[in-house]
């Protein structure tokens, strides 16, 4: 592992969680991948290379500065209940969307239209844990195929109340292959959600680029 850079935990390997390890990878990033199927998390680490190392789940948290659970929202209160004392203290990334099948072919919300992933969650996390959204505004095809965009790098959102730790996250988003761009606290997270100003499969409708962010933020 390389300790100049943040160390990082992706924790659960679905789609979205394959698509941040990869890239982190792809920038030259070291991860720490566990889930609960072993097998998976072994194969994709044979898959990613050197770069990549395997850890069960209460180890890889308790060796990281960030952890990423790419899970699923309703997941996520018994993740941080489970784990709580191996995230005490840490960076945790939330990536989630509060959504559901709606039964014609799209999705909705399972939250009120007016509440906010990560909001609801910086209230359940661990207590010294610190909570920023991130990773969670764009699809995992926007994800792969948009990163390492040249020669204007696409922009990922992320939302944080913990100053201290922006240029952890800043620096995981850039060796990710985007470039960050803060919208504010954690009260602002709702923008970056689906369906939101800021979300590709929202209001932004697609992936944009710094000079894009910077003049749609300036008129949202």
């Amino acid at each position: 592992m390389n300790t100049s850079k943040t160390t990082v935990a992706v924790i659960g390997l679905g789609n979205i969680g394959k698509a941040i390890a990869t890239n982190l990878v792809k920038g030259n990033h070291s991860v720490i991948l566990a889930s609960r199927d072993n097998e998976k998390t072994e194969a994709l680490a044979g898959q990613l290379g050197n770069l990549a190392i395997t850890k069960n789940i209460a180890d890889a948290i308790r060796d990281a500065d960030v952890i990423i659970p790419a899970i699923y929202f309703n997941a996520l209160k018994d993740f941080f209940k489970t784990f709580s004392k191996e995230l005490d203290g840490k960076v945790i990334v939330d990536v989630s969307n509060p959504i559901a099948p709606d039964g014609n072919g799209g999705f909705k919300k399972i939250i009120g239209e007016s509440e906010s992933a990560g909001k609801i969650l910086s209230d359940l996390i661990p207590k010294n844990a610190k909570l920023i959204k991130a990773f969670g505004t764009l699809g995992v095809g926007s994800l792969l195929n948009s990163a390492f965009n040249e020669p204007d790098k696409k922009v990922l959102f992320y939302a944080s109340d913990s100053t201290n730790s922006n240029s952890q996250i800043e620096e995981l988003i850039t060796s990710s292959g985007f470039a960050p761009f803060n919208v504010g606290g954690i009260d602002q997270s709702i923008k970056i959600e689906v369906f939101g100003d800021l979300h590709e499969f929202g209001a932004l409708g697609k992936t944009v680029t710094l000079s894009e962010a910077k003049s749609k933020v300036s008129h949202s």
